[in-house]
């Protein structure tokens, strides 16, 4: 790999034809650590490109899929927008490690000063607060509410259904006892 990419001619940025993935893009995907690595290594290379399928950046695909190397190799460079959501629905890598219960990632990016905690996605409005909870993620709802910039009284866009909601509809005990534990909680919403 380190071979080809030092020979002149070859551009680490090329994208598919299909879905406009670089070679960085389909190594995030695939939670290729070793390939994101050495390309990650170079000036030349966009950590912020996003797919055109759905406009996924790379750091929003390792998010989903919890690849915790790749996250941290990403949030390693200076020039990685670790807030950037797709141009879809506006779903950001938080969103997607919060959807799908990756505490390590939610970690990772919650250390982070860049990040919107309660940024919803433009299509549903749900935010990562309201997906942990729908989801039972108990650790990472707990992580999102340790952050005083989290508003748990924020509804989704289809009719205003708050995390506390999604929890009891969902069936989550734990969630919805720590949500009924806060101050600031509306229990009407």
């Amino acid at each position: 790999m380190r071979a080809l990419l030092n020979r002149s001619h070859v551009d680490p940025n090329i994208s598919d034809t299909k879905c406009g993935r670089t070679p960085l893009l389909w190594a995030a995907m695939n939670g290729h650590e070793g390939v994101v690595r050495i390309l990650a290594e170079r000036n030349d290379v966009d950590p912020n490109i996003r797919d055109r399928e759905n406009g996924q950046t790379l750091l929003s695909w390792a998010a989903q899929n919890g690849d915790e190397g790749v996250v941290r190799i990403l949030l390693g460079r200076d020039d990685v927008d670790s807030n950037m959501g797709d141009f879809a629905d506006g779903r950001t890598p938080l969103w997607w490690a919060a959807k799908n219960g990756h505490e390590v990632v939610v970690r990772m990016l919650l250390e982070r000063n860049d990040i919107d905690p309660s940024r919803a996605d433009t299509q549903s409005g749900q935010t990562p607060l309201i997906l942990a909870a729908a989801n039972g993620c108990e650790e990472v709802v707990r992580m999102l509410l340790a952050r005083n910039d989290v508003n748990p009284n924020i509804g989704d866009l289809a009719e205003g259904r708050t995390a506390l909601w999604w929890a009891s509809r969902s069936g989550h005990k734990v969630v919805v006892r720590m949500l009924l534990g806060r101050n600031d909680i509306d229990p009407n919403k």
